[in-house]
C-alpha cells in the first residue's frame, strides 16, 4: 500500500491544512462524493481532523455520530485512534 506525507500533500492542496484536508476526507465518505458512502470512515475522517484543531469537522462529527449505531460508532471511534497511534 503506497504512503504519503501529509506535509507535502499541504504544499499541493494550496495551503489546506491537515484539519482541512482530513475534514474533507470525512465529507467524501459522509456523502458519497467519488466512493460509496462509509459512515464509519466519515466519522473517522472527522473526528482526527476535529482533534486537529477544525471546529467545522467537530459539528459535523456530532451530527454524524446521531445517525450512527453504537456498533458503527465504536467502530469509527476504534479506527481513529488506531490511526493516530500510526501517525
Amino acid at each position: 500500500m503506497a504512503r504519503f506525507d501529509m506535509n507535502s500533500m499541504e504544499a499541493v492542496m494550496g495551503g489546506e491544512t491537515r484539519a482541512d484536508t482530513f475534514c474533507n476526507m470525512g465529507l467524501m465518505y459522509a456523502t458519497g462524493r467519488g466512493c460509496e458512502i462509509d459512515l464509519v470512515a466519515a466519522h473517522k475522517w472527522l473526528n482526527i481532523a476535529a482533534i486537529k484543531g477544525s471546529e467545522r469537522a467537530a459539528a459535523l462529527r456530532g451530527d454524524l455520530a446521531r445517525t450512527m449505531s453504537k456498533t458503527e460508532l465504536a467502530a469509527a471511534l476504534r479506527a481513529a485512534r488506531e490511526w493516530m497511534t500510526m501517525h
